[in-house]
């Protein structure tokens, strides 16, 4: 069993980027833990209280633990404060794999979260801190995509999600607040690029991921 950590800026981010694979993860027995920076609020028309309702039911669908970090929505920076907290989390999670978002991104708070993340990583290895905990190394980052930036993005792997996209997108649907809960807007952006990375893979559903660094593989047995 391996353990997993995903880094969302926002609620309802990781169900966007990864949902479908945070569900197979959990699904195969391993250790899944989604970590929100923020609360997500405010936003138009949600308040802390609905957020948290909507976070529940997406967490309950998705099945995996959840906690969140507690920085300031639409404020996030990429300080030492902000670095060290996650770390701090890092080494209570001790997950082997880091989920954070890909960059470029128009949104500043996924910008912070990403190079927070990178440095936090880091962090987390180091000995004679004030960082509490244990050391710890995740083996990889990787890289969903959650960007609000339209642009076009060559994908190192793409997870096959066709026998969780429907559980997917039940929890993408539990932030109606965010506009999530019916075909417009999100969910059907959300449905278009599941098909059309499934296609790139000749599977029904996929999610793309990227990592910087070279990945490697024990068997080609999980080829799709």
């Amino acid at each position: 069993m391996a353990s997993f950590l995903i880094i969302s800026p926002h609620p309802d981010d990781g169900e966007l980027g990864m949902g479908g694979t945070i569900i197979k993860l959990v699904q195969q027995g391993h250790a899944v833990h989604l970590l929100d920076m923020t609360n997500g609020e405010p936003t138009p028309r949600g308040s802390i209280e609905t957020r948290a309702r909507e976070t529940a039911l997406a967490t309950q669908i998705l099945g995996c633990t959840r906690s969140n970090l507690g920085l300031p929505n639409r404020q996030v920076t990429h300080d030492l404060a902000s670095r060290h907290k996650l770390a701090a989390a890092i080494r209570i999670h001790r997950p082997s794999v880091m989920f954070i978002p890909f960059m470029p991104d128009a949104h500043p708070d996924h910008v912070a979260v990403t190079k927070i993340a990178e440095d936090a990583r880091f962090d987390a290895k180091l000995t004679k801190t004030d960082i509490p905990g244990e050391p710890w190394h995740p083996k990889r980052i990787i890289y969903y995509f959650c960007t609000h930036l339209r642009i076009s993005f060559a994908p190192t792997f793409c997870i096959d999600i066709s026998s969780t996209f429907e559980q997917k997108i039940r929890a993408c649907r539990s932030y109606e607040s965010q506009g999530l809960s019916n075909e417009d807007g999100g969910i059907e952006i959300v449905t278009e690029a599941s098909s059309y990375f499934g296609n790139r893979i000749a599977t029904k559903y996929a999610e793309p991921f990227f990592s910087h660094e070279v990945i490697g593989l024990s068997g080609l047995d999980q080829l799709v």
